[in-house]
């Protein structure tokens, strides 16, 4: 299991609460956190305390002086990220929450070391050479929550609302399929592996608060009721992998059309715009597009390029197309 220290550029991620909860969520789906410090912290982040405290990690104060302001924190960051890396062994893996290309020297020195360096930025913020000096790098765009097609929306909404405890397993299983998500080496986990990670990420959890005696009874209700996983016992090892789209038992596929697509993106962007983003990449709207509608192509909304796609959202007040230092788009969101 991977030991993390975890660096926070405040500045960088945006300082909101959700984006904060979700960093710490993607590391946790990784390993342990055993150390954590976020950086630039001010008075007008307080309501940051709570999760801070929680989650057991220390600030480093911004003392606005001079011109210099920003570049004292980077190096402050850097220090404390090399002096952990020699005084503490138990740490193999650091996760750096900045995409200035000023720490690139910081992540070559942490892997020289043989340490596991896991970025995320904004893709505003975030340098190419960053991103590629890293082991691993995410988005913070695209660890947000995206919008529901409206297709699957609508079905919802059919017969009675869902009660509170109807909500908490869809909740719960949500958290899990998002979990098995991340397994990159493998397609199945076992159920005791699956349930540590959990456990992690929700130190209260207990299945019987969900009326089972066993976790293994617990993915068996949540595998029947929602049909998102698949969970098999072979000689007492209990494994939970996807289950295929095939056994999902979705009747309802949402597609993108030229009538309905304006509406799809706009939620996109509305729900970037949400999680406290005001310029995105468009690789990344088009990337959640296709995770929402795994279909979808310019030429079936009448378009030949995506290029074409921002543009018309463009015309129509959606965002402005911008370049940054890198001559890379970025889209502004309005």
């Amino acid at each position: 299991m991977a030991k993390f220290a975890v660096f926070v550029d405040l500045e960088n991620c945006g300082a909101k609460e959700a984006t904060l909860a979700s960093i710490i969520e993607k590391v946790k789906m990784r390993g342990d956190i055993l150390l954590g410090r976020v950086y630039g912290y001010t008075d007008r982040f307080s309501d940051l305390k709570q999760i801070l405290l929680s989650n057991t990690f220390s600030v480093v104060p911004s003392i606005r002086y001079g011109y210099a302001q920003k570049n004292n924190a980077d190096i402050q960051l850097v220090v404390d990220a090399l002096e952990v890396a020699y005084t503490n062994p138990l740490i193999d893996s650091f996760c750096i929450v900045s995409g200035d290309s000023d720490y690139m020297p910081l992540v070559g020195r942490l892997k020289a070391m043989g340490k596991y360096v896991l970025g995320i930025s904004r893709s505003e913020a975030a340098s190419n050479i960053f991103i590629n000096a890293c082991n691993e790098f995410q988005f913070l765009e695209s660890m947000g929550s995206r919008p529901a097609p409206q297709a699957k929306a609508h079905k919802k909404q059919k017969g009675a609302p869902a009660s509170a405890e109807e909500m908490d397993l869809a909740a719960l299983n949500k958290l899990l399929c998002e979990v098995l998500e991340e397994q990159a080496d493998t397609d199945e986990m076992y159920a005791s592996e699956l349930k540590g990670v959990l456990m992690r990420l929700r130190p209260d959890f207990n299945e019987k608060t969900y009326g089972c005696a066993t976790f293994y009874k617990l993915l068996q209700k949540l595998a029947a009721k929602f049909g998102d996983m698949k969970v098999t016992n072979s000689n007492f090892n209990v494994m939970v992998s996807l289950a295929a789209k095939a056994d999902t038992g979705d009747e309802e596929e949402a597609h993108l059309t030229r009538e309905n697509w304006r509406e799809a993106f706009a939620a996109q962007l509305a729900a970037y715009k949400e999680g406290g983003f005001d310029r995105i990449n468009p690789s990344i709207l088009k990337a959640d597009i296709l995770t929402t509608y795994p279909d979808f192509s310019e030429r079936a909304i009448g378009f030949k390029r995506f290029s074409d796609v921002m543009k018309q959202l463009e015309k129509e007040g959606m965002v402005r197309v911008e370049m940054d230092e890198e001559n890379t788009m970025m889209l502004k969101l309005l």
